[in-house]
Formats: structure tokens, sequence, C-alpha cells
């Protein structure tokens, strides 16, 4: 069984091996990268990676009218490598697919929904636990603190991420899902605990309101310590080329009501693969070098007033409150009638 992931990077140097090292323990058996316009060196790492038989890397700078990740879904449609994949799911580097069945891998989660065409995966999100300073380790085993397993507000929070058998069902990759499903195929969907969900869940419904995490979650690491949280505001997001990044999308992410460890799991099989990547004597030194990047990167930026107070405003949030299912059912009803 071939798995095929896809990620579009830029400026990501200092997490991309701990990121790979978990999806290759997972079951990921190929990697199709995009990097644009990366200062860290994030380019540098990918090419050896791809040298070192790793994944399948290519550059997509921009400008892109799209947004660079748009960009590059579109050349990873005609690429060989998605042609060649039994499985496939688009994936961001703040996103980790754990797996909750069996020993934690993809096969595993696979035998225990025979039937499914697409799985949709809904996002954990694992709030910023009131750290402040980056560190050069692990996110997995940093960031502990989570959104609980039924979150009813906001619907940014679980919205869901996908794979699907790549048989011919869909036409085109899609970041949250695949899309143009063929209309002669009647895929089959289920979320993250194996449940079924409906024929039109393909077409536009992004979250899920209830636990759909029995079989498989993706723990997403969205903000990670406050001053990655400024970064990752200076960087931009992968699907716009720019975008406005205020305490709105913080609040709606920095969730730390549960503990979830579970995702360590797979530690015994990821910590020797990472152990591998960093005595790399070319991807050891470029890994050292995209950290000390991030580092030199946030204090140039405190010098500037904007990104200061941003810092500032960060300190002073706390993590954000679990709104009740009355509460959530309320600021449903206040919205207008469609």
């Amino acid at each position: 069984m071939r798995a095929l992931g896809i990620l579009t990077v830029r400026n990501e140097g200092a997490f991309l091996l701990e990121w790979l090292a978990h999806h290759r323990a997972a079951g990921f058996t190929d990697l199709l990268v995009f990097s644009n316009d990366c200062d860290d060196g994030t380019d540098a790492m990918l090419d050896r990676l791809a040298a070192l038989g790793w994944l399948t890397h290519l550059r997509n700078d921009g400008p892109h009218a799209e947004g660079p990740q748009w960009a590059a879904l579109k050349r990873a449609d005609r690429h060989p490598a998605r042609e060649a994949a039994d499985w496939i799911m688009v994936l961001d580097v703040d996103e980790f697919v754990n797996v909750a069945v069996g020993d934690g891998t993809l096969a595993a989660l696979l035998a225990s929904v025979p039937a499914a065409t697409a799985i949709a995966i809904t996002w954990r999100m694992f709030g910023n636990g009131g750290i402040e300073r980056y560190e050069d380790a692990p996110v997995r085993a940093q960031f502990t603190r989570a959104a609980p397993r039924v979150l009813w507000w906001p619907w940014q929070a679980v919205q869901i991420k996908t794979l699907f058998r790549n048989d011919g069902s869909f036409r085109k990759l899609g970041v949250h899902r695949p899309k143009q499903p063929d209309p002669a195929r009647r895929p089959v969907w289920v979320d993250g605990s194996g449940q079924p969900l409906p024929d039109g869940f393909a077409r536009g419904f992004h979250g899920l309101g209830l636990d759909p995490y029995g079989l498989v979650q993706i723990n997403h690491y969205a903000l990670g310590a406050m001053e990655s949280t400024v970064l990752k505001a200076d960087r931009g997001r992968a699907n716009r080329e720019a975008t406005s990044f205020d305490l709105a999308y913080v609040v709606e992410r920095n969730f730390a009501a549960e503990e979830d460890r579970s995702i360590l799991r797979l530690e015994p099989q990821v910590a020797p693969l990472l152990t591998e990547l960093l005595a790399d004597p070319v991807l050891g030194p470029l890994h050292r070098a995209a950290v000390a990047w991030r580092r030199a990167r946030f204090a140039a930026l405190m010098t500037q007033e904007p990104w200061r107070r941003l810092y500032g405003r960060l300190l002073l949030a706390a993590p954000s409150r679990v709104l009740t299912r009355a509460e959530a059912q309320r600021l449903w009803r206040l919205a207008p009638a469609p």
C-alpha cells in the first residue's frame, strides 16, 4: 500500500524533520513536498532529503495569485507520485496524523474501515499551554493541552483533512477534501470514528460537531509557542499569498482544556528516525541554521512596534474558554437565515 502525503512549506526548517519522522513512522510511504520562497534553508533541507530518498521536492516560488498551496496542488495533480499512490492526503507541517487503533499506523486505520473511500479526519487543536519561548524540541511532547473531544464552537477549530483512496473517485486535489467527485461513482465517506457521512459531505460541510476521534485525529499545532505564533503571522498562511493575522486567529485555536499525549505512542519508532536525520552531516547543520534563523527573525521583528504589540497581546491572552453547547447553539441561532 502506497500512501502519499502532500506538503507545502515556507521557512519551516526547524520543524520539518520531526514532521517527516512522525509521518514515516505512521505509514506514509511517499511524500511530495513543495517549498516556496524560503529564507531559512528549508529548500536546501528538502534537496538533501530528496537525495537521501525520503521524499520528492519541487520548488514552488511565487508570486502565486491563488496562493502557494493552491498552485502546488495544481502541480501535484499532474505529478507521477499522485498516479502511483493508493491513498493520498494533503497536510500542513503543523498537522500530525494521530491514529488511535492498532499499532498507530495508516495500515491499522484502513483495516478498521475497509469499505471507506474517504476518511474525514478532524483537527484537534493544541494550544500554546502558556509556553512563550520557541525551543528546538519536538512539538508533540511540548504541546499536550488540547481542545475537548467535543467542541461546539467555533467551526474553524474542527475542520477536517481527508485521507482518500486514489481510485478515480475524485479528479482533483483540495486543501481540506478532494475535489470534482466522479458522478458515476459514490464515494464512501466516514469520519474519524468510522461513522458514515452523508453524500453531500464531499461538497461543503467543513466540521463535525460530535466526537469524531475514535479511530484517528489530526493533532493541529496551529500556534506553537507564542514566539512561533508571531513568526507564523510574519510568514503568512500557505493557502494565501498574504492574510491579515490578529488575535481572532489565536482565540479560535488556543484551547488547553484536556491533556492528550496519545500521539507519543509512536515515539519508539519516531525517535530513531529523527536521530538519524539530525545526525546526517548535511541535514544536521541545516536544521541548526533554521533554528538560528527563527531566533534571529523573532529578534528582528521585536524591533518593530506592530510585532512587539502582537507578542505582548499573546502574553496577555489566556487559553480560550470552551463554550457550552447552549452558548454555541445561541450563536448559531443568531445567524441570519440563508
